[in-house]
């Protein structure tokens, strides 16, 4: 399951629809009793929860107390971070709630490459805050959070993809993941689009044209594994449905069980093992493609 704690975000990147404050959907933070409701009806059938949707997850002001909550119900918990708003007191305080795993979004070596495309944000908070994690786990010798440096191969960046693991090493980071980007102007080329053809989700054509990788079949495998809740709770069918068009149900009217077996979710799935390529969210998803999944 991913939850979402906010839609606000700090940063302002191009390919972003929380950090260019393009969504049509309103923009808020969970409601904590929202989130116990939540909780409470799926604890016996979800296993891993994603702490992140759109948004920064650390501007909800109590974000850790989600974590405890889930962590409460003996469930595995993750999030993601441009990690701008953890000093040292914040990182003890991410080690003490339990949280699983860490992503921390590095995407640049340098300001000047990490600024093109986390515009608005600064390398040496992200660099801190990773040591300060780092030390926390240290001091109250822990395990978790599992930190992630991950990097989003663009176009400006892509050159110091070797020297991440070098860094990542250095600073005791657990792992490094280089993450394809999603591009929402793909097929005349992108600016952000990198030169290394592995790096990217798209291909070029005979005709200068670009494709996403792969060949996209009627199947997904996200359609029966997993789901998504929007600050709001409003139930959608997976992390592509960013501002929410597909919208199955709500939990402030319904309990999830409902919704899950609801014959608006069993269309949603009949409509993407029939006609894959109708459904407008699944247009540009690396998840069902042979060759990207």
């Amino acid at each position: 399951m991913s939850i979402e704690p906010t839609t606000s975000c700090n940063l302002g990147c191009p390919e972003c629809p929380s950090g260019l404050k393009q969504f049509t959907r309103p923009t808020g933070k969970i409601d904590l009793g929202l989130h116990k409701r939540l909780l409470s009806q799926i604890d016996k059938s979800v296993f891993y929860i994603n702490y992140y949707f759109q948004g920064e997850p650390f501007l909800h002001p109590r974000f850790l107390e989600l974590i405890k909550e889930a962590k409460r119900s003996r469930i595995y918990t993750s999030t993601s971070s441009n990690v701008h708003f953890v000093n040292p007191k914040k990182a003890l305080e991410i080690v003490d709630s339990g949280l699983d795993r860490l992503i921390i979004s590095i995407d640049g070596l340098t300001q000047k490459t990490y600024e093109q495309y986390r515009v608005n944000g600064k390398l040496s908070k992200v660099l801190k805050a990773s040591q300060y994690l780092v030390e926390a786990k240290k001091e109250r010798a822990s395990d978790t959070p599992h930190l992630i440096f991950q990097f989003l191969a663009v176009k400006p960046n892509e050159h110091e993809i070797p020297q991440v693991f070098e860094l990542a090493s250095e600073m005791s980071i657990d792992e490094v993941r280089i993450k394809t980007a999603q591009l929402y102007k793909y097929k005349h080329g992108n600016p952000l689009m990198p030169e290394n053809e592995e790096y990217s989700r798209y291909t070029k054509q005979k005709d200068g044209s670009y494709k996403l990788k792969g060949k996209p079949g009627n199947h997904c495998w996200r359609m029966w594994s997993g789901s998504v809740s929007t600050w709001d709770g409003s139930i959608v069918p997976c992390c592509f449905d960013k501002d929410a068009k597909h919208v199955l149900g709500s939990i402030q009217h319904h309990h999830f069980n409902e919704i899950w077996n609801a014959s608006s979710y069993r269309n949603f799935r009949k409509a993407v093992v029939t006609n894959r390529q109708a459904v407008d969210i699944c247009n540009n998803c690396s998840e069902g493609t042979k060759v990207w999944a």
